[in-house]
């Protein structure tokens, strides 16, 4: 494959600094955003963050040949202590302002692929907010952090994440997008070792039921595991897959919903 150029965001650990790897060990180049050891430095929790971060990535990329493909990892666990606001904030305007602040770019190589970070936490975690979710969808950053401002982080985080595949599956198959030859996909992964998980095993509250995460293969997933299905749908051999949401949890949606996955449409 002859070298391409892609976006990582929350590029400095977890998921986002094992794809830049993996891409870049694949012969890509890797333009990284994140607050601290990355190519553009930028706070992506405000639209003024994001605004700084978008003319980061212009100066690094060439208008010519633009981005094949874009992956906003950067996100906040749901985790005890936390602002909802802020689970809203960076979790989906963020990620999708840089999608859609990227769109000229993303259109230019005529085969680009957008992969969004979505969770299996969406399937897998009850009683999640629903309402969080269509707000985010509704496209009112403030809408939406007033909606949450008065829950637990906890139960907006799966709301962030199911408003990132929803708005992947509505958007990802419209003249914008698809016609312009940009795929938007997302992951979907599972417990991942990570620091956002070191985070929750020291979480009071939600680490016992974190301990408890059930797994089929007996393990938590790696990082580098969910980056090896990312780089999947980045690349032309997923030049059929469109709207899709890939599940990356070594089956403990399987475990828990045999048949079919629960909660992508909890209404």
């Amino acid at each position: 494959m002859e070298p391409r150029t892609y976006l990582v965001t929350g590029a400095a650990s977890g998921i986002g600094a094992a794809l830049s790897a993996r891409l870049r060990g694949d012969g890509h180049r890797v333009v990284t955003v994140d607050l601290r050891d990355a190519d553009v430095l930028a706070d992506l929790s405000t639209p003024a963050g994001r605004d700084a971060a978008l003319a980061g990535v212009r100066a690094l990329v060439d208008p010519g040949t633009g981005l094949h493909g874009v992956v906003p990892c950067a996100g906040i666990a749901g985790l005890t202590g936390v602002d909802a606001r802020l689970v809203v904030s960076v979790n989906f305007f963020a990620a999708v302002a840089l999608v859609e602040g990227l769109h000229d770019l993303l259109a230019v190589p005529g085969d680009a692929a957008v992969v969004l970070l979505a969770s299996n936490s969406v399937t897998c975690q009850p009683g999640w907010h629903l309402a969080a979710a269509e707000a985010c969808l509704a496209g009112d950053e403030d809408a939406a952090r007033a909606v949450v401002a008065d829950v637990e982080a906890v139960q907006v985080y799966p709301a962030s994440k199911a408003a990132l595949a929803w708005w992947a599956r509505r958007e990802g198959v419209t003249p914008r997008w698809a016609g312009a030859g940009i795929r938007l996909n997302a992951v979907a992964p599972g417990k991942i070792a990570t620091p956002m998980t070191d985070a929750l095993a020291a979480d009071p509250v939600l680490g016992p039921l974190g301990a408890a995460y059930p797994s089929a293969i007996g393990r938590d997933g790696h990082a580098d595991e969910v980056a090896a299905a990312i780089a999947f749908l980045l690349s032309p051999a997923a030049s059929l897959v469109v709207g899709s949401v890939l599940t990356v949890d070594g089956g403990t949606d399987a475990m828990l919903h045999p048949r079919s996955p629960a909660g992508w449409d909890p209404r």
